[in-house]
């Protein structure tokens, strides 16, 4: 099947009084890839919605292979091979491979004769760059090789023209370069065509052939992505993240921290490293943590985390971060191991926390961190609603100073809608993040634990988050970031660990880091050929460079 070449022209789409899309045009030649990129509510999901037949456009036009067509139901799009991977698994857990593949036919016969049914399976499997047992149970993938079944679903039902959104957020880096390799493999031998949403500058740059950004439900800039320059021609190549930008946040890009743009590490801001003598604010030695199945998810574990240092943990989905987490906010306990908070001993306690200067914002911050039904200010009142201004008279609770504390926080941290007693739950997830970090350093903060603090959320919310994570830094905090976003953690952290299996395998500057090396420890292949220099000046129990 020869790509499709896909154009839009003039889209439009309204909910109610709100304009998701205004007069978009976008044109996708076949064989190529093109990036799509925008803030969340820029229309990039109205968009591509309109385009697999889950909500019809309310105007404009589709042209397909030069001829206009509609495109009202999924059906419509199936017909004309147009197929979408989601950033959220749509795969049945309880089948295996093979079965998902089938599954994604859509109409099977009563009957399936299976011995013909695998053998053009594993003829097609055969073909693809990267492999899945074919009677593995989905439910055994790991989170990369859930991706590549849902991309593999897509190349069996031989689509000419593949949506992607996100497709690399649960991937190591070998795991991206592979799936979007492939893409390019496919496109550049004109059998494919690719619409990409992504956030990540990296990708664009390294695999798009255009690009185009959207803002407020309108187009903004469309542009070739200029391809790999001799080092005398590759201004416009550098420069493209800061007109991207530039363009997904209305401004000149000249205020914007390129650290946050390139999500690469390479213009870190000149600064010195953390001193070897600086206290360890956090340590954690011989750690092991159960799981919620009653199996070890952290494994002796040991890492410290100095005044005025960020170490940031990689590692896939499911290695044991989310535990170390809970056990580092009192939400599971250790089975072994010991906790240290300023040379104390401690074991999460609120009084503990309290007394060492300890915040969290954990992941998914709305069901972790708040309680939805409740107003923005009762949530900003969690830490300490029960300590003077906010209590008198030892047991009343002050509303007038807990609503007038709130709205100076709000306004601090730009938490939008500003009213205090809307309920948290009915804010973006930006605006949950925000209102969740006025919370946690709207205070001195010794010890910071984040953990995927910009899962999801836009640009504008991501380069916010950045800024307040480095300033608690440079404050003096301890802030252990654990991110699945192995750009995220080069562009912020000072040292880099990687989790596996619910061990620190591995550890590096990140100045020195190298993302290939980075991606086999996370991947799980440990070895003794990574020459990497230890961390500068002793760190007590760090698990430094332990490979398996």
């Amino acid at each position: 099947m020869a790509a499709l070449g896909l154009e839009v022209v003039g889209a439009s789409k309204s909910f109610g009084a709100f304009r998701a899309l205004d007069d978009v045009s976008i044109r996708v030649a076949p064989g190529t890839i093109h990036a799509l990129l925008g803030e969340n509510g820029a229309g990039k999901s109205t968009l591509v919605k309109g385009l697999v037949g889950y909500g019809v456009l309310d105007g404009g036009q589709i042209v397909a292979d030069n001829r206009e067509v509609r495109i009202a139901s999924p059906r419509d799009a199936q017909a004309l091979r147009i197929g979408m991977v989601y950033q959220h698994f749509t795969l049945a857990e309880g089948l295996s491979v093979e079965e998902n593949l089938l599954l994604a036919r859509g109409r099977l016969p009563w009957r399936i004769d299976w011995s013909r049914e695998r053998a053009a399976l594993r003829e097609f499997m055969a073909r693809m760059p990267f492999r899945l047992p074919l009677d593995a149970p989905v439910s055994a993938l790991a989170a990369g090789e859930k991706q590549k079944l849902e991309i593999l679903k897509q190349l069996y039902l031989q689509q000419r023209f593949l949506i992607l959104d996100e497709p690399t957020s649960v991937l190591t880096p070998q795991e991206a370069d592979e799936v979007l390799g492939l893409m390019r493999t496919l496109t550049s031998r004109g059998e494919l065509t690719v619409l990409m949403i992504t956030h990540k500058f990296r990708e664009v740059t390294a695999y798009a052939d255009d690009v185009t950004v959207l803002r407020k439900g309108r187009q903004v800039g469309t542009c070739a992505v200029p391809r790999a320059q001799p080092a005398d021609e590759g201004a416009e190549a550098d420069d493209l993240p800061s007109r991207l930008a530039a363009w997904m946040m209305g401004t000149d890009g000249s205020a914007i921290d390129r650290r946050t743009l390139a999500h690469d590490g390479s213009d870190r801001a000149a600064r010195k490293p953390v001193a070897g003598d600086a206290p360890v604010r956090l340590q954690v030695d011989d750690a092991t943590v159960i799981d919620g199945r009653g199996h070890p998810a952290v494994r002796d574990l040991a890492l410290a985390v100095r005044a005025g240092e960020i170490l940031g943990i990689a590692g896939v989905s499911g290695n044991g971060q989310r535990e170390l987490v809970e056990a580092l906010t009192g939400q599971r306990p250790l089975r072994q191991g010991t906790m240290r908070v300023a040379g104390k001993p401690y074991h999460a306690t609120r009084e503990q926390m309290r007394a060492g200067r300890l915040f969290a914002i954990p992941e998914e911050p709305l069901r972790n961190a708040c309680v939805p039904g409740m107003s923005i200010a009762d949530n900003l009142a969690l830490r300490d609603f029960d300590r003077a201004p906010l209590r008198q008279h030892g047991w009343r609770f002050n509303r007038r100073a807990t609503r007038e504390r709130a709205h100076a926080r709000i306004a601090e941290f730009n938490v939008r809608p500003p009213v205090p007693d809307r309920p948290i739950g009915t804010l973006s997830g930006g605006n949950v993040q925000r209102a969740v970090l006025a919370r946690e350093l709207g205070q001195p903060v010794d010890v910071l634990i984040v953990a995927n603090p910009v899962f999801g959320l836009d640009f504008a919310a991501v380069a916010d988050i950045h800024a307040r994570l480095l300033a608690a830094r440079d404050a003096g905090a301890a802030v252990l970031l654990i991110s699945e976003d192995l750009d995220e953690l080069l562009a912020l952290a000072d040292r880099i660990a990687v989790i596996a299996e619910g061990q620190i395998v591995f550890e590096v500057p990140a100045g020195e880091a190298d993302r290939a090396v980075l991606g086999r420890h996370m991947a799980g292949q440990h070895g003794s050929d990574d020459r990497v220099s230890p961390p500068a000046g002793p760190v007590p129990r760090s698990g430094t460079a332990r490979a398996s």
